[in-house]
């Protein structure tokens, strides 16, 4: 999914290719895992398909990067699984998983 990630985080926009799950990883870690106008569109992808493992997946991460627990709880009992210990390897583990 994501070979070099410094590289495909120099665009503007998510590479070519990827799912939309991948999408809202991609801008979830562009926003350097922070409220914003990335969060924001992380957040859209992930709400496309409510139900979908792989978005609800991405949708946990994002609300425990806005800081809502309940919400972030709610969203990884939903995928059936905890979490890493920090956001920034809760990324790597969740991209590995959209990857196969």
């Amino acid at each position: 999914m994501i070979p070099d990630t410094a590289m495909l985080m120099s665009g503007d926009t998510p590479p070519s290719g990827l799912t939309r799950p991948q999408q809202a990883l991609w801008w979830l870690r562009k926003g350097n895992f922070a409220m914003g106008p990335a969060w924001e569109n992380a957040h859209r992808l992930c709400q496309e398909q409510e139900g979908d493992r792989q978005h609800d997946m991405v949708h946990a991460l994002a609300h425990w990067i806005e800081g809502d627990d309940a919400n972030a709880a709610y969203w990884y009992r939903r995928v059936g699984g905890g979490r890493a210990a920090t956001i920034a390897a809760e990324w790597e583990r969740v991209a590995e998983e959209l990857s196969t």
